[in-house]
């Protein structure tokens, strides 16, 4: 199977996420600046999980080759995308310290406690399984947003999210993460009960990428 297989078996799931109200108005210019701020400092909160997660995937492996594939995505989270985000949050008026002391929400409680769990109780690919929705996610919003001639960039005060997670550096990223995944998938049947355990996994995640949406447009 392939991580494709995976999106295709939760497309309803999939597309309420990738098409959700937050990122319509986001590529609109529409979406509330409360909304955007409460995404993120939130999304702060969720990077720092995000990043134990992928360390969690080193202690996970069972091969040298595993664990320094999961190296790297250490090493950007916490020295480059945390900090990014923390460099964009001071041009919306937030500081660091804004950040750490900002409240988990419960969507982000229940999002990124999940992601863990499902690494603990399973095994490498299970980690993988629900850490991918956000990263292919984003991908596939991304290079969405970009592509479509509808999306506002001009005067767009969200212009700089888009471009990010739409711009070469951060697809590149995510291809040479979602080939690694793919090569973990390759021998496993998607019929079979660990194939099926694994779509749950999947689709479990993607509805908490929802929920994490909708809680940010929630906050108006």
């Amino acid at each position: 199977m392939q991580y494709q297989d995976l999106i295709n078996a939760c497309q309803s799931d999939w597309q309420q996420y990738t098409q959700h109200q937050f990122v319509q108005q986001l590529a609109s210019g529409e979406l509330a600046q409360p909304c955007f701020l409460h995404y993120l400092k939130q999304d702060f909160l969720f990077l720092k999980q995000y990043a134990r997660a992928y360390a969690l995937a080193i202690y996970k492996a069972r091969t040298l080759e595993d664990m320094r594939r999961a190296l790297p995505s250490v090493h950007a989270l916490l020295d480059s995308e945390i900090a990014h985000h923390v460099s964009y949050c001071q041009q919306w008026g937030l500081t660091e310290s804004d950040l750490e002391n900002e409240a988990e929400d419960f969507g982000t409680v229940a999002y990124t406690r999940y992601v863990l769990d499902a690494g603990m109780t399973g095994d490498l690919v299970e980690l993988y399984a629900a850490l991918a929705p956000c990263s292919i996610g984003y991908a596939t919003i991304g290079k969405m947003l970009i592509e479509d001639s509808n999306t506002r960039i001009e005067g767009n005060p969200y212009a700089s999210w888009i471009q990010l997670y739409g711009g070469e550096e951060f697809q590149t990223g995510v291809a040479k993460g979602a080939e690694h995944f793919n090569q973990l998938l390759a021998e496993i049947d998607i019929h079979s009960q660990r194939g099926q355990n694994l779509i749950q996994v999947f689709k479990t995640a993607t509805r908490m990428e929802v929920a994490f949406w909708q809680q940010g447009l929630n906050a108006r």
